[in-house]
């Protein structure tokens, strides 16, 4: 398993390990400070070798236990699992034996002025973790407790008021900003964190509402019409039935009409819905990416026609690139900034979309993505789509279509659906039946019958 750089992460997992990195390095640093104080001391003093082995060992525990405390604690902090009450006693009383042992340090072999950051390099492993799993007036009144237990306890060491004071104080503000420290950055990350599930959620109820939009369209379009036929059918049978041939093949031929006519309405919709407006679609791309928190420019053709005059194919085919360009980036990305460039020299409309949300967890273009569906519309009109990683760890869309001299229409073609793309399957069933229908009634006439046909 490849482990990627700083640069090749997105700004969250930047985030997300900047500060599991802080905080560990304030568990560690605490603990190299304090395995220096029991260290240096007796050995300088030629203590008993038990006491000058024991107590380093002891400050390690404390770092090793409370270490793991805290990766359980900012878990849970994000939540993302519960921990353990077994882990947090035993990191507890860890540090409780290396407050003890600093204290017992001080009174037999005298650590002079190093008994402030001894009692602060001990403790601040433990409360560093302890912080995030707790309420702030939990942890108010730990630290008030820690402190007045103290209180007690530093004068036995031979200190007098003075000193006991600024003991107290000095460890006080160390745990105190500490823990502050801690919870706060935690707290950043977890807002990240909901961030990113809030833009996801957008995304998704962006798509769920252009469904329900496709949808009610279709129930507008056919609800009416569908009941009509149904009564009219009712009615024929009736007619039939009662020996009335001829009212009821006219209800039949008025069956038949409403039928076509809502073949060529569904039919609308289903054009209506797949096309799409190139100018409208840059405008739209540049709120959805503001309101994501996504800078987006676009950039005007220094050459050619512009987009509103470019042929209506090619605008529409151009306006889905941009489409799902929008939504690859607020799905698969983590991008900052969106450049989008269109320009129409050589014979050619070219459109670039370019982000430095580069993620590499989706391969562009992999089959059953949407930028399948694109190369297949777009190779309709001879066009091409590339996409893939560009320097300065961005990634780059480029879509290319041929533009005839003058700027006249293309010849007009309906684009496949696209293999995984925007493209709902009802629709592809839509044209598949427009097409039956076309073959199975070529003499159609513009009344709604067909030339010969008999009833």
């Amino acid at each position: 398993m490849r482990v990627r750089g700083w640069s090749g992460r997105s700004g969250l997992a930047k985030v997300h390990l900047y500060t599991r990195g802080t905080v560990y390095l304030l568990v560690w640093v605490a603990l190299f400070a304090l395995t220096l104080l029991m260290l240096t001391r007796p050995v300088r003093l030629g203590t008993h070798p038990v006491v000058a082995v024991g107590a380093p060992l002891l400050a390690v525990a404390n770092g090793v236990l409370s270490t793991l405390l805290a990766r359980q604690a900012m878990d849970a902090y994000l939540g993302q699992g519960p921990v353990p009450p077994r882990l947090v006693g035993r990191a507890a009383a860890a540090a409780a034996l290396a407050t003890g042992t600093a204290l017992w340090l001080a009174a037999t072999v005298g650590m002079e002025e190093m008994l402030p950051m001894a009692l602060s390099t001990a403790l601040i492993p433990f409360v560093t973790a302890h912080c995030l799993i707790v309420r702030r007036r939990t942890t108010v009144l730990i630290h008030a407790g820690v402190l007045a237990l103290l209180a007690v306890l530093v004068p036995l060491t031979g200190r007098g008021t003075a000193e006991t004071l600024f003991t107290l104080g000095t460890v006080a503000f160390s745990i105190g900003w500490l823990a502050f420290t801690a919870r706060i950055s935690m707290w950043v990350l977890a807002v990240m964190w909901e961030l990113r599930e809030a833009r996801d959620v957008q995304a998704r109820l962006a798509v769920a509402e252009e469904r329900l939009r496709f949808g009610r369209d279709l129930h507008d379009v056919l609800g009416r019409n569908l009941a009509v036929i149904a009564l009219k059918s009712e009615l024929a049978v009736q007619l039939a039935q009662r020996g009335g041939e001829r009212r009821a093949l006219e209800q039949m031929t008025e069956v038949q009409r409403i039928a076509r006519e809502s073949q060529r309405e569904v039919r609308d919709v289903v054009r209506g819905y797949r096309g799409a407006d190139l100018r409208t679609e840059l405008d739209g791309t540049r709120g959805v990416l503001g309101a994501a928190g996504i800078s987006c420019t676009i950039e005007s053709p220094d050459a050619g026609p512009p987009a509103e005059e470019l042929p209506a194919e090619v605008q529409s085919a151009l306006a889905w690139v941009v489409r799902e360009a929008t939504t690859n980036v607020l799905r698969h990305g983590d991008a900052a900034h969106c450049a989008i460039g269109l320009t129409t020299t050589a014979g050619a409309a070219v459109l670039t979309v370019e982000n430095d949300g580069v993620r590499g967890r989706t391969a562009p273009g992999a089959p059953g993505t949407g930028l399948t569906g694109l190369r297949e519309r777009l190779a309709v009109l001879d066009g091409t789509l590339d996409a893939g990683p560009a320097p300065g760890a961005r990634f780059r869309l480029t879509a290319r279509v041929p533009v005839p001299a003058g700027g006249t229409d293309l010849p007009r073609q309906e684009p496949p659906a696209p293999a995984g793309g925007t493209d709902d399957p009802a629709r592809a069933g839509v044209a598949a039946d427009e097409r039956a229908a076309d073959e199975r009634a070529p003499g159609a006439e513009p009344g709604g019958t067909e030339r010969g046909a008999v009833v």
